[in-house]
């Protein structure tokens, strides 16, 4: 009788279409639409995450001897630290001025995605070792000659994994809506305080003052009309905010509604037949994730009604769990998305970085937990005795 669990093998793959879509969701599960194949497959397919925008696929895939994929990792070799939202550039300068190099690194991650989710996929009920991904992530970068791999915006649990397997560990923070099951809106506004109640209501009259028609459109009722429009907006948020080339190409929009179907939800305002606003959002198990917003006119709380407010109308009539409305953001906490931790890992193969940096999260994660409970007393929820 052989003993230990049989051996397993690993390949990179330079496309998610080399990996068949059943065998990859086999292992994704249908929790997060973000590490689904047909997500990953829209990015590349599209344009947007492809070696010549410095995102080079390097999927990584455990294989049993029978040829079974058993666990798999979306993960890409990366020549900067764009589109990540971990921040690692004083990392890569520290290295830089030392003479090192830091580019290539290996980034597993869902591109342009501040999403958690999982990260390590591994088969329900497949014999994979504890530590077998993270393991083979590390040969991986070594194979590729990258400086380093980082796996960001990944579950609590592959994080114990990872730290369990000598990774260094970070930790961030967003903010998330949670639904204990409200019935609708007002239910929530009286579970606010009465001043934080009138604030919201306030918000929402004016936008409704406005003249603007709100629509939600989900999978077959979005055309290509209501996507030419988005990327206008998409364009227009990313132009003013950072002053350079959008990641995500015009053909994502209309592959991604194709793709994932009922799973996308768009937020949408019309002004005299015209659209002039949207927020995308996609549905998962039970969350609703947020994730681009732009518009073409200057509306007050037009922002927070597309973003926040609709996304929790539709969380409540659907009975999800809660809504992610994406990175950063403390002015969300008024509106009812409090603060919970993200979480990243890190893997650096040169000493001396490795060292400086596992110093470094050292004394940021209890910072990190300290601003967390710091801005949680800014809840707008009634406290005991409040009206």
């Amino acid at each position: 009788m052989a003993d230990g669990p049989a051996p397993l093998s690993l390949s990179l793959h330079r496309r998610i279409a080399d990996i068949p879509a059943p065998e990859w969701d086999a292992c994704a599960g249908d929790d997060n639409p973000f590490v689904s194949h047909a997500f990953l497959a829209a990015l590349e397919d599209s344009g947007s995450a492809v070696p010549e925008r410095g995102w080079l696929p390097q999927h990584a895939a455990l294989h049993d001897e029978a040829g079974t994929l058993l666990a798999c990792a979306p993960c890409y070799a990366k020549s900067h630290s764009q589109g990540e939202y971990v921040f690692d550039h004083s990392w890569a300068d520290a290295l830089e001025r030392a003479g090192g190099r830091y580019y290539p690194k290996l980034q597993v991650c869902v591109p342009f995605s501040p999403v958690p989710g999982p990260r390590l996929l591994v088969r329900p009920g497949a014999e994979v070792p504890p530590g077998a991904l993270a393991q083979a992530l590390t040969q991986g970068c070594q194979a590729v000659g990258a400086s380093s791999v980082h796996a960001t915006f990944c579950t609590a649990d592959d994080w114990t994994a990872l730290g369990d397997a000598g990774w260094l560990q970070r930790l961030g923070t967003q903010f998330h809506w949670t639904n204990p099951g409200y019935g609708c809106f007002d239910d929530f506004l009286g579970a606010l305080a009465s001043r934080k109640r009138k604030v919201l209501k306030r918000e929402r009259r004016e936008v409704q003052a406005s003249g603007l028609t709100l629509l939600t459109l989900r999978g077959a009722e979005i055309t290509q009309r209501h996507w030419d429009a988005f990327h206008r907006f998409y364009r227009s948020t990313t132009d003013k905010k950072w002053g350079r080339s959008a990641y995500l190409t015009k053909r994502f929009w209309p592959m991604l509604g194709d793709r994932l179907g009922d799973a996308v939800v768009l937020m949408m305002a019309e002004r005299d037949g015209e659209l002039v606003a949207g927020a995308l959002n996609l549905v998962g198990r039970d969350a609703l994730y947020g994730r681009n917003w732009g518009a073409t006119v200057d509306v007050p709380f037009l922002h927070f009604e597309l973003c926040y407010y609709m996304a929790m109308d539709f969380a409540i009539a659907h009975h999800i769990g809660r809504v992610e409305a994406g990175a950063q953001g403390e002015h969300k906490i008024q509106r009812g998305y409090l603060p919970v931790p993200t979480y990243s890992a890190h893997w650096i193969a040169h000493p001396g970085l490795s060292g400086a940096v596992a110093e470094f999260l050292e004394r940021e994660r209890p910072a990190m937990m300290r601003e967390m409970e710091a801005l949680a007393t800014l809840s707008p929820f009634k406290k005991d005795g409040e009206a």
